[in-house]
C-alpha cells in the first residue's frame, strides 16, 4: 500500500518512524527533544506549552523524513490534557501527567461521587493524580479564571491531531485516550459529562470518540490522519500483544496490563479499565515500586550502579538465604497500602550478606509485580506469556528470577520505538480501511518484535516456593491487604 508514519510525542521528546504499510519495516526514523522551555518563556514545570510539542514535532520531521508517506498516526503522552476556549484557544499551559498538584483534588473526587467503589462503577477507575479529571478540580479550585474560561478538552494527542489537520471544526479522539481520562467509560463506550460538570463546574466540549480503524482527517495536502491514541495504547498495539499476552513495564514504577475481552469493574480500584487500540480492552495494575527499589538497594550497599547490583545478586541464590524484601519503599497502591513502608524480614547470621540484600530487592520487585498480575488473574484475565519492558529488564538478575515468578514464559523484546510504531500501525489501518484493502475489525498483521524467549523450565517450583516465601511475608505484615 506505500508508506505510512508514527508520532510518538512523549512528555521529554518527539520520536518518529516511518514504515513499510504492508510489513512494518521500518525505513527512516526522526528524533527532536522538546524545547528546554516553552515559546513563551518560564511556566511552572508542570505546565507545558503544547506549542512546544509543535516545534519538536516539525524538528524530528526535518530532512524530508515524511516525503512519500501517505498517512500518520499520532500517540501521546497519557493523561496530558489541553484546556481550550471557546475560540480554540490554550486557556492556560497543558497540565501533564505527572502533576503532583492534584492530590487533593482526586481524594476530593472520591468522596464528592460517593467513594471509590462508585467512581469504578461510573468509569472503571478511581480517581488518580494523573488522570484528567482530577485535573480539571484542581484548575477550578486553583485557577477559576481559567477554569471559567474552559470550553473545550483536548488530551495531548487530540490536539496534535486536530493540530495536524489544519483545526477543523470536529474535533476527535479514540477509545484509548478516552479510557484514562476519568470521565469516560470503556464499559459503557460513553462520556460522563456530569463528572466533568463535577470537577470543572460546567460542561465543555469532548472530542467525539471514533473506531479504532477511523480516520481523524485528511490534511490540505492529502494526508490521512488516523484516530490517535495514548502512548500506552499505542506501545501495545506496536508490540502486538494479543489475548493471553500481558505487559509488565519496569521503570521507578511498575505496570502491568493485558489484553482481555470485556472491561473489568474493580471496586478496589486497583485496576484501572482502560480500553486498547484495537476494540479490545487494557485492564492496568500499577505498582508505586519497581525499579526505584533497585536504586535504593544499590546505594544501601553503595554499589555504583544496577548493572553491579545485578551481578551481587546473582552470587546468591533463589530465596535469598531466606531474606523477604517487602518493597513498598513509597508507600504502595498494589496492595493498596499509602502510608506504609517496606520491611525485610528473614534476617539472620548467615543471610546479613550484600549479595543476599542484593538479590532480595530483585525478588522483591519481581514479587510486587507478581501480584500484580494477579490481581488481573484472578478477574479471569488469561495470561500466557509476560512481555517484560523497560531498560532493567536487560538485568541478568531479572532475566534470571522472572519466568519462575511470574510462573510463565517472559519475552524481553530488544529496545525500539514501540509507541511510535503502534502508531504508525493504526495509521496503516485506517489507510487500508479507506481504500477498502483492509477489514476495519483486523488490524494489519505486521511482523513481531524481536526479542528474547525466557522460559521457567526446571526453576519453575523453585521460583514459586520464593514467591510462597513473600506472599507469606506480606499476609503477615499487612493481612488482608490483597
Amino acid at each position: 500500500m506505500g508508506i505510512v508514519a508514527g508520532l510518538d510525542s512523549s512528555p521529554d521528546f518527539t520520536r518518529i518512524v516511518v514504515c513499510d504499510s504492508d510489513t512494518g519495516a521500518v525505513l527512516r526514523q526522526g528524533y527532536a527533544p522538546h524545547p528546554l522551555e516553552s515559546p513563551e518563556g518560564g511556566g511552572r514545570p508542570a505546565d507545558v506549552d503544547p506549542q512546544a510539542w509543535l516545534l519538536s514535532l516539525g524538528e524530528a520531521a526535518g530532512g524530508g523524513l515524511l516525503e512519500g508517506v501517505q498517512a500518520i498516526g499520532v500517540s501521546a503522552q497519557a493523561n496530558a490534557v489541553v484546556p481550550l476556549d471557546a475560540q480554540g484557544n490554550t486557556v492556560r499551559p497543558a497540565l501533564v501527567g505527572g502533576d503532583k498538584r492534584s492530590q487533593v483534588a482526586a481524594a476530593d473526587l472520591i468522596d464528592a461521587l460517593g467513594g471509590r467503589e462508585a467512581w469504578a462503577q461510573a468509569v472503571g477507575s478511581v480517581p488518580q493524580t494523573a488522570q484528567p479529571v482530577t485535573k480539571l478540580r484542581w484548575l477550578a479550585r486553583s485557577e477559576p479564571e481559567a477554569a471559567a474560561r474552559t470550553a473545550v478538552l483536548l488530551q495531548a494527542h487530540d490536539w496534535l491531531v486536530w493540530q495536524l489537520l489544519g483545526r477543523p471544526v470536529r474535533r476527535t479522539t479514540d477509545r484509548g485516550g478516552a479510557s484514562g481520562t476519568g470521565y469516560w467509560s470503556a464499559a459503557t463506550g460513553a462520556y460522563r459529562p456530569d463528572l466533568v460538570e463535577l470537577a470543572l463546574g460546567h460542561q465543555v466540549v469532548l472530542p467525539e470518540v471514533i473506531g479504532p480503524a477511523e480516520a481523524a482527517g485528511t490534511t490540505p495536502e492529502g494526508l490521512l490522519i488516523s484516530a490517535g491514541t495514548g502512548e500506552t495504547q499505542a506501545a501495545a498495539f506496536g508490540l502486538g500483544i494479543g489475548l493471553g499476552d500481558a505487559v509488565v513495564s519496569l521503570g521507578a514504577s511498575g505496570s502491568v496490563m493485558a489484553v482481555h475481552t470485556e472491561p473489568l469493574v474493580d471496586q478496589s480500584g486497583m485496576i484501572t479499565a482502560l480500553a486498547d487500540a484495537t476494540g479490545m480492552h487494557l485492564p492496568v495494575v500499577t505498582t508505586l515500586n519497581a525499579v526505584r527499589t533497585l536504586r535504593g538497594t544499590a546505594e544501601l550497599l553503595g554499589v555504583p550502579d544496577l548493572e553491579s547490583l545485578s551481578e551481587l545478586a546473582m552470587k546468591s541464590t533463589p530465596g535469598s538465604h531466606g531474606l523477604v524484601l517487602l518493597p513498598y519503599l513509597e508507600g504502595e497502591r498494589t496492595p493498596n497500602l499509602p502510608h506504609t513502608a517496606g520491611t525485610l524480614a528473614g534476617l539472620r547470621r548467615e543471610s546479613m550478606r550484600p549479595e543476599h540484600l542484593a538479590r532480595a530487592a530483585f525478588e522483591g520487585m519481581l514479587c510486587g509485580l507478581a501480584d500484580a498480575l494477579d490481581v488481573l488473574r484472578l478477574r479471569g484475565v488469561d495470561v500466557r506469556r509476560v512481555f517484560l519492558l523497560g531498560a532493567a529488564a536487560e538485568l541478568p538478575a531479572v532475566q534470571a528470577a522472572a519466568p519462575a515468578l511470574f510462573g510463565t514464559q517472559v519475552v524481553v523484546p530488544q529496545p525500539a520505538d514501540y509507541a511510535a510504531m503502534g502508531a504508525a500501525r493504526q495509521a496503516a489501518w485506517a489507510l487500508g480501511v479507506s481504500r477498502g484493502a483492509l477489514d476495519p475489525r483486523t488490524p494489519p498483521a505486521w511482523q513481531g518484535a524481536v526479542a528474547q524467549v525466557l522460559e521457567p523450565g526446571e526453576e519453575l517450583a523453585v521460583g514459586q516456593a520464593v514467591r510462597q516465601q513473600f506472599v507469606s511475608v506480606r499476609e503477615q505484615t499487612h493481612p488482608g491487604a490483597l
